[in-house]
């Protein structure tokens, strides 16, 4: 097939559904009943992107993308529970409990002046409304994989950039010339690594030469943007593979430079990156919660301690204290790149403050420790300090040990004399004057 990126050059392959696997079982109600709304409505509906393509892998897709060649304002129309969002992309949000199908228009390229698109001086795409056909929307995709298009009327899939073949091949073509692609939405460079880490594609050639040519491009990309590209990144179950992927090709120090510095000179915080990396993976497959706050105070975790360090020496202060600021610091400038919400650097600052802390074993302070606000976070990233020995372990044992104790033994563990009594303090009794009679 020919994804050379030349628009309505190629007519689709139309695979009919006798000859591929894909099931509408796999998709949710709430997709099919937009797709059925919008086909009886006389649009043309498809669902496309991720959604074919995990269902044609076998992979039970959870996000539902529907592409019609109404607008957004017709899609609105039709669905009274649908809200239009976005000014660089119109897109139309149709919303089922917690469940939202996004709904866009075909788009087309800009070919006039009065068209509503717009660029910067690198070629990023800033505003593109521009609508067109199937035929037409289908060059705008990123990634062949992503380009196929399965039709409501007759079940049948069309594949005009050969997406198919690269589903089977286990490749990740970009569509057109990968130069012009990362520069017109460089955040395609981490979706390639994200794609690949999750579905165990190789990237092709050609794209991973215009990855390592355009990695810079990252720092043009909005901060806001990025740190929801980063919970996509490291949140999805393959946060490990997906770290190695973003170091191999130079993205990783893009959005991370304090760290990767660190990396780079000190083995020992690689492990412990990747002890938490792996850490997160294992609670994403096993359904727990993960919180971007614990990792983020992973990745900052050296930069912060070295310039604790030096704040203590330059002040006078407590570990504790000097933690603190240090995360402020380093956060401030981290900002420059990713945009972290302040839910999460609280608590992350709150989590790295208390490490000192853990190696205080005696006394009613050291046991009030268990009764903090962050105390499970800040035990969790203590534990993998202690699995990659910057910690001792008999301190992780202890704390470890201490949580599930009675009261009586978590007395002893602390050295809390139990018996002893508090010291009264006096009383002051106030005398009342009574009142004379007059």
């Amino acid at each position: 097939m020919n994804n050379s990126g030349n628009p309505g050059s190629t007519a689709p392959k139309i695979i009919p559904r006798a000859a591929h696997n894909v099931s509408r079982n796999e998709f949710s109600k709430s997709a099919l009943k937009v797709l059925y709304r919008l086909h009886n409505a006389g649009y043309q509906a498809f669902l496309v992107g991720g959604c074919v393509r995990d269902a044609m892998l076998l992979l039970h897709p959870k996000d539902f993308d529907v592409a019609t060649n109404a607008t957004p304002d017709e899609v609105r129309a039709l669905f009274g529970n649908c809200r239009l969002i976005g000014r660089r992309f119109r897109l139309a949000h149709v919303r089922f409990g917690r469940e939202i199908i996004e709904v866009a228009t075909f788009r087309a390229a800009a070919i006039h002046v009065d068209d509503d698109v717009e660029h910067d001086r690198e070629g990023r795409i800033l505003r593109d409304n521009v609508y067109g056909t199937i035929d037409e929307d289908v060059w705008r995709r990123d990634f062949t994989c992503n380009a196929l298009y399965y039709n409501i009327a007759d079940f049948s899939i069309w594949d005009y950039v050969g997406g198919v073949e690269d589903v089977e091949r286990r490749q990740l073509v970009l569509i057109g010339d990968p130069e012009q692609r990362l520069r017109e939405d460089p955040v395609r460079m981490l979706r390639a690594v994200r794609f690949a880490a999750k579905l165990d594609f190789s990237i092709d050639q050609p794209v991973i030469e215009a990855i390592h040519h355009h990695a810079h491009l990252l720092s043009n990309v909005p901060a806001a943007r990025l740190f929801d590209e980063f919970l996509k990144l490291f949140q999805s179950g393959h946060a490990g593979r997906t770290f190695d992927l973003l170091r191999e090709h130079s993205l990783f120090g893009e959005m991370f430079p304090d760290t990767e510095q660190e990396i780079l000179r000190d083995d020992d915080f690689l492990n412990f990156i990747r002890a938490a990396l792996k850490n997160t993976d294992r609670r994403v497959a096993a359904g727990k919660s993960v919180t971007p706050m614990f990792l983020l105070g992973v990745f900052f975790w050296e930069p912060i301690r070295k310039l604790a360090q030096i704040r203590r020496a330059e002040e006078k202060m407590s570990e504790s204290q000097s933690l603190s600021l240090a995360s402020y610091d380093i956060v401030a400038e981290q900002q420059r790149r990713i945009t972290i919400p302040r839910r999460f650097t609280v608590p992350m600052r709150e989590m790295l403050a208390l490490q000192p802390r853990f190696l205080q074993m005696s006394g009613k302070r050291a046991m009030k420790l268990l009764e903090h606000r962050r105390f499970r976070a800040a035990y969790d990233f203590m534990v993998l300090l202690a699995e990659v020995g910057q910690v001792d372990a008999g301190v992780a044992k202890f704390w470890t040990e201490v949580q599930t104790q009675s009261a009586t033994e978590r007395a002893a563990s602390f050295q809390i004399d139990s018996r002893a009594r508090k010291k009264r303090r006096p009383r002051s009794r106030r005398r009342r004057k009574k009142r004379q009679d007059a």
